[in-house]
């Protein structure tokens, strides 16, 4: 570790799930045993916060903490793992990339505190599925509605690109917080093609069915599969990310229509 803890677990920090006793995955035999034995999101949610099984992943996560971004160096970073937030039962899920290097990596929620954030949550709460159109940090008294938005890898990766390895020794932990919240979800937004890849990968090892051929991405691309003892449907949307917004490759009314298909199938009011 490059310094003592980016934040110790236990230190206060808003909505941290973790303490001192939370049992830490070294490698990604320990994530896979980990993930399959919690029982609870509270659980999972502090092993996931605390997990150091990707080396080049805790240097880089715990590099940016210590370096920070001129514009935030008063602040604190969370510098951990980011669990995912939101409705413990949601009817709609949505999985993202990784957390930004100084984004949900300085605040500890997901796609809080970037660009990206600012341009989905606004998305959401015009969709009423987000109380408040502002992402800042953990404390900002955010909530989402029926929704919970997770990220396939849970560490910032380099240049925001992880590894094959590491993004399979990531995947339980997916794998786990679907069998605990997906029971009453009836659509999975996926971000971009990976967000695509992660979900079926998270749906399959869950003991899902995916159609075959698999079904590839697309932006408002759907796709509906049998999961647990219903029915999700998995929905495209691209990555919220500067690239895709700047341009306008994804607007602003794009988005919304993807909230307002997705309300729609979970029949969200």
């Amino acid at each position: 570790m490059l310094f003592d803890s980016p934040v110790p677990p236990g230190s206060g920090w808003p909505g941290d799930p973790a303490t001192a006793r939370t049992a830490v995955a070294s490698d990604p035999a320990q994530v896979d045993a980990m993930a399959g034995a919690a029982t609870t999101l509270t659980q999972l949610d502090a092993e996931i916060s605390m997990c150091r099984a990707c080396p080049r992943l805790v240097q880089w996560r715990e590099e940016s903490a210590l370096t920070k971004r001129r514009s935030f160096a008063d602040q604190p970073y969370w510098g951990r793992p980011v669990p995912g937030w939101g409705d413990a039962r949601p009817r709609i899920v949505i999985v993202g990339l990784a957390p930004a290097a100084n984004g949900a990596n300085r605040t500890g929620r997901v796609f809080t505190g970037d660009r990206s954030g600012d341009f989905l949550y606004a998305a959401l709460h015009r969709a009423g599925l987000a109380n408040s159109p502002i992402a800042v940090d953990a404390a900002d008294g955010l909530l989402l509605n029926d929704t919970r938005v997770v990220a396939a890898v849970r560490c910032a990766p380099p240049a925001n690109a992880p590894t094959p390895a590491e993004r399979a020794t990531c995947a339980p932990w997916l794998t786990a917080e679907w069998r605990l919240v997906g029971a009453d979800t009836r659509v999975i937004v996926a971000l971009g093609a990976f967000g695509w890849r992660a979900a079926l990968d998270m749906i399959r090892a869950a003991g899902g069915e995916i159609p075959r051929p698999q079904p590839k991405f697309g932006h408002a691309v759907t796709a509906t599969m049998r999961a647990g003892q219903g029915e999700v449907t998995l929905l495209g949307c691209y990555h919220p990310s500067q690239q895709n917004t700047f341009t306008g490759k994804l607007t602003p009314a794009m988005l919304d229509d993807i909230f307002a298909a997705a309300k729609k199938i979970g029949d969200v009011r």
